[in-house]
């Protein structure tokens, strides 16, 4: 993660992980790793270039695609039910209202229950964003309390594997959020 300014954690938490999430952030990823390929072996030091220089161009791609989609949505709130799309919201502009379950499968109490319910409503929030890899009946607990709906974003932390995987993802996280916040 050289390069790329850390969202710090609460509290004993240590700073947040999920920087992948963020495409510029992926970008640095993806030029830091080429950098380091080519060190360790410099025998394929022109093949680990190329494909760096491809797959950033590809990124690159991908990022003027999400700013410009996604740029009529900036200072939206939205709720989110794990902290992996922190770096997601701050490169587009998004403000994450509440984070329901901070750790995956840590349910919250009745009591935060209640304030995000709130929250939701007073601030009209209309989407919240789940992940694919932890169902959540918090999120539908809140939803039919609400009336705002439920959508899913993958952090892409699990998947295909897949040398386009990243990118797909990505693009079916934009076209959820455009269907969300439109």
């Amino acid at each position: 993660s050289r390069g790329i300014p850390l969202i710090k954690g609460n509290g004993d938490e240590g700073d947040n992980p999920h920087v992948w999430v963020s495409i510029s952030n992926a970008i640095i990823q993806v030029k830091n790793l080429g950098d380091a390929l080519q060190k360790i072996d410099p025998a394929r030091k022109n093949l680990y270039q190329k494909n760096a220089v491809e797959y950033v161009l590809q990124l690159e791609t991908l990022r003027r695609k999400m700013h410009a989609a996604l740029k009529p949505y900036q200072g939206e709130k939205i709720v989110t039910f794990h902290e992996a799309f922190p770096y997601f919201a701050r490169e587009f502009g998004l403000e994450i209202a509440a984070v329901v379950e901070r750790e995956p499968g840590s349910q919250p109490n009745a009591r935060e229950l209640a304030r995000t319910i709130e929250l939701v409503k007073r601030s009209k929030i209309k989407a919240l964003f789940a992940e694919p890899q932890y169902p959540s009946l918090s999120a539908r607990t809140i939803a039919k309390e609400t009336g705002a709906r439920v959508y899913i974003l993958d952090p892409v932390v699990t998947g295909p594997e897949q040398p386009d995987a990243y990118l797909r993802i990505m693009e079916k996280n934009l076209a959820t959020l455009e269907k969300a916040l439109n």
